[in-house]
């Protein structure tokens, strides 16, 4: 009777440490790090108006620690804000994401985070993020920051319902990001990069969309994929991507543009944008090798080689461009 008792009540204490080792495993995935590439967005306007790199008294580049700092720490703002959105997303999908194939293993819709700690995660982000956004950077890109996220919290309990709105919101989410990079910075953001933001952005929204229209029961999942078709989203993509190709062309190709880089070269990145644009269609029709296996198209870029492999050395180039090359 004795053995039967010890086998049937294993260490409690155990149980609670492995519980809690779940639990913060759960969250961890919960808030997608993965997706927070989308936040370098918030690093692009000290790039392009080449804050990166100060040049000392005696003519040597240096990291420019005070802007780069103040990137960082706005890109880990809107990461917070992101997770806190994620979570809430999830706590708000729950029921739809159970009869997903693979987001009913999603830690909220599979019950490894109970939805109480969830919610109370959710909360303790967005303190966080706020906190350190109005007293680390400054007011102004706080309010940014608090309007990025009463926008998501409006997406996710209302507006993702309504088609072609919800990718407009999610755009809209890109373009906040690239302005409060140049408020964090106190760099002026051009209305070239907020045009060309806002194409991609909308672009890969679309894309997504087309992506999640592949699945099973595609309506049970998101509300909104009942209003699109396949080819309403084919021919937002063909638009959206050729509008992408053509205003960020036009931008390498301007005189202010080559007048501040020093250099008329910059359209040589342009092959570059095409590409990924081409590659990411490829991925999202399912021809890119590896069919409709991710949650999503972004999933799919980040381990597709050829994707980030064109997406790196467009990095390289456009540095080398900016930062290096000068005629003469």
């Amino acid at each position: 009777m004795l053995v039967t008792t010890a086998l049937e009540s294993p260490n409690p204490s155990h149980d609670a440490k492995a519980k809690r080792r779940s639990v913060v495993k759960g969250l961890i995935k919960t808030i997608r790090p993965h997706q927070w590439v989308k936040n370098v967005f918030v690093m692009a306007p000290m790039v392009f108006h080449k804050d990166l790199v100060s040049v000392t008294s005696t003519g040597d580049p240096v990291l420019n620690l005070r802007v780069t700092g103040q990137a960082v720490m706005g890109t880990a703002v809107f990461c917070l804000l992101a997770g806190a959105v994620y979570t809430m997303n999830d706590l708000v999908d729950v029921e739809a994401d159970r009869v997903h194939p693979v987001k009913r293993s999603r830690p909220i819709a599979s019950g490894a985070v109970p939805e109480g700690i969830a919610r109370t995660f959710a909360v303790a982000l967005v303190a966080v993020a706020l906190a350190l956004a109005y007293f680390k950077i400054n007011w102004m890109f706080t309010l940014v920051a608090l309007l990025y996220f009463t926008e998501n919290v409006a997406y996710s309990f209302k507006l993702k319902k309504v088609a072609f709105l919800d990718v407009g919101l999610i755009a809209f989410g890109f373009v906040l990001r690239v302005y409060a990079g140049g408020l964090a910075t106190d760099t002026k953001v051009s209305w070239y990069m907020l045009a060309c933001t806002a194409l991609l952005a909308l672009f890969l929204g679309f894309g997504k969309r087309r992506h999640e229209l592949e699945g099973e029961h595609a309506g049970k999942q998101r509300a909104a994929l009942e209003a699109y078709s396949k080819k309403s989203l084919t021919g937002a993509l063909a638009l959206t991507g050729l509008a992408t190709a053509a205003t960020y062309f036009a931008y390498t190709l301007d005189k202010d543009t080559e007048t501040f880089f020093q250099s008329n070269k910059l359209w040589l990145t342009a092959p570059f944008t095409v590409f990924g644009i081409v590659r990411f269609l490829f991925l999202v029709s399912g021809r890119g090798g590896r069919g409709q296996k991710s949650e999503s198209p972004t999933q799919e870029m980040l381990t597709d080689v050829p994707f980030v492999l064109n997406l790196v050395l467009w990095v390289v180039v456009v540095l080398a461009i900016v930062y290096r090359l000068r005629p003469g």
